[in-house]
């Protein structure tokens, strides 16, 4: 069989390219090992998506998925993209199960997260160490903690974390947070939260678990005693499987342009993954709205 379109990966912006792409009545492909993306792993509340003041990242991953399974012509397949090909116009996705078949592919696989690459920190993964505040919270309740990083996602998982642990350090590595002020305005508020700018984590400590991290704000070395450390610095774009079929910028971003293409005829990105400065839940869901259309009008193109 040869799909109209594959989309690779399950987040708002896979989801929301499938749902346009069902509107055009495309036979339409979503592969994605982990349906709903990363907004299962949201920390609190979140309340800049229009339509609902105020949902949990769950919630709206359960919305997008019921959205989903609503569409004719859309097919989902619970599998991971491991190579991509282009021949003979048609682009063959090979995934752990089998190779399939599209005149043209959409790409929305996410991230991975970034990690600090400093020492202690794979030693102590899932002893201490963690990436996900929502799935590990639980085993630090009434501990000390630390987070690391200043955008959304540090501030996010400080909110978060607030009502479970003990206190909270929470470094930024830049001169200033970078999170919404709205949360910033939150942080302030939360007595057991102590922030530092121009602090930079050093080594992760402990024996068969975390017991403290080494840190330097300014020029002062300080090692402070915990059970935990939150690295909330980012990800890294999943592009390996694409090799030279995209461009990547210095981040492992895809290169596009206002209609989500990328540098290969019929291959278009969207979502976290590509050269954006800007990373909300609602830009996700837009540019995959725009590459879906973009491939629709591709098709309609090209048509024989």
């Amino acid at each position: 069989m040869t799909y109209d379109l594959i989309i690779i990966g399950g987040g708002p912006a896979g989801i929301t390219a499938a749902i346009y792409a069902s509107r055009n009545n495309l036979k339409t492909l979503l592969l994605s090992d982990n349906l709903g993306g990363l907004l299962f792993n949201k920390a609190v509340c979140i309340e800049n998506y229009t339509g609902f003041p105020s949902i949990s990242g769950i919630e709206l991953a359960l919305k997008f998925e019921e959205h989903l399974k609503a569409q004719e012509n859309v097919e989902v397949i619970e599998d991971k993209a491991q190579e991509v090909k282009k021949e003979n116009n048609l682009f063959l996705v090979k995934t752990i199960s089998k190779v399939f078949k599209s005149k043209t592919l959409i790409v929305a696989s996410g991230g991975e997260p970034r990690k600090l690459n400093i020492k202690g920190e794979n030693e102590f993964l899932g002893k201490g160490v963690g990436y996900c505040p929502v799935c590990d919270a639980s085993f630090y309740k009434g501990e000390d903690l630390a987070i690391i990083g200043g955008g959304n996602a540090g501030l996010e998982a400080a909110i978060f974390l607030s009502c479970i642990a003990k206190n909270i350090l929470l470094l930024e590595r830049g001169k200033a947070l970078l999170g919404d002020i709205k949360n910033q305005e939150k942080i302030k508020k939360l007595n057991n939260i102590k922030v530092y700018t121009n602090a930079e984590a050093l080594e992760i400590k402990g024996n068969n678990f975390v017991s403290s991290i080494l840190w330097k704000h300014h020029q002062e070395t300080i090692e402070t005693n915990l059970k935990a450390v939150f690295v909330q610095i980012g990800y890294i774009p999943k592009t390996e499987f694409l090799k030279d079929l995209v461009d990547l910028n210095e981040k492992k971003e895809i290169i596009v342009n206002a209609d989500m293409e990328t540098k290969t005829k019929g291959l278009y990105a969207g979502g976290d993954i590509i050269n954006s400065k800007v990373k909300q839940i609602i830009c996700a869901a837009a540019s995959g709205a725009v590459a879906s259309l973009s491939a629709f009008n591709y098709l309609r193109k090209n048509e024989n």
